[in-house]
């Protein structure tokens, strides 16, 4: 069961399965060559992810730790919150990321932007449309087309608690005019806009 792997020189940890987007795009699809079988047996305890954490630290200088893995992190939240404080208990200095859908507010029925601050440097959220309808046709959220508007809001509020909040879209899986919009939401939010790769 893989908790933690590496890639381009930062450390990783996959927490969950789970997501509240199954997207025509998404890496579980094709990923396991990459990345090795992400696929959790169960998922794992917190003490089991700082444990494999530690593990990997101990044997590796990283650039950055990123909660991303084959499901949406933030459904395991507070787990998280309880990694990240270990993480900063061990060092002040490593960077922090997570990479979600953003839908954290929904998943938990309230704004839980607040409980970010301190814990998370950067906070990548995967906007994959300028426009809710088109967003639910190549994400296919289980919210529908509120899980768009929901991810806006839930970046302009995040920005509140961390220092780099930003959007990425994938290259090629929408047309570039549509690109050029998602910039235009970005730029009105104040917040980066990252164009991936389509792996």
């Amino acid at each position: 069961m893989i908790i933690t792997y590496s890639c381009d020189n930062s450390l990783y940890i996959n927490v969950t399965n789970r997501c509240t987007n199954s997207c025509d795009f998404c890496v579980r699809d094709h990923g396991d060559e990459l990345y090795g079988n992400l696929w959790l047996e169960r998922e794992p305890e917190v003490n089991e992810i700082i444990a494999a954490l530690d593990a990997a630290l101990y044997e590796c200088k990283y650039k950055e730790i990123v909660f991303c893995g084959y499901g949406e992190p933030t459904v395991r939240l507070y787990d998280i919150f309880e990694v990240c404080k270990h993480i900063r208990s061990v060092s002040s200095s490593l960077p922090i990321r997570m990479n979600t859908n953003g839908q954290a507010n929904l998943i938990w029925g309230r704004d839980v932007t607040p409980d970010f601050k301190g814990l998370f440097d950067t906070v990548s959220i995967s906007l994959n449309s300028p426009y809710a309808d088109k967003y639910q046709q190549v994400c296919h959220s289980e919210f529908g087309i509120e899980a768009h508007y929901s991810l806006i809001d839930f970046a302009q509020k995040l920005k509140e608690y961390v220092p780099n909040v930003l959007f990425s879209v994938v290259k090629d899986s929408i047309p570039d005019e549509d690109i050029k919009k998602c910039q235009e939401i970005a730029d009105k939010l104040g917040v980066n806009l990252r164009i991936r790769e389509m792996l």
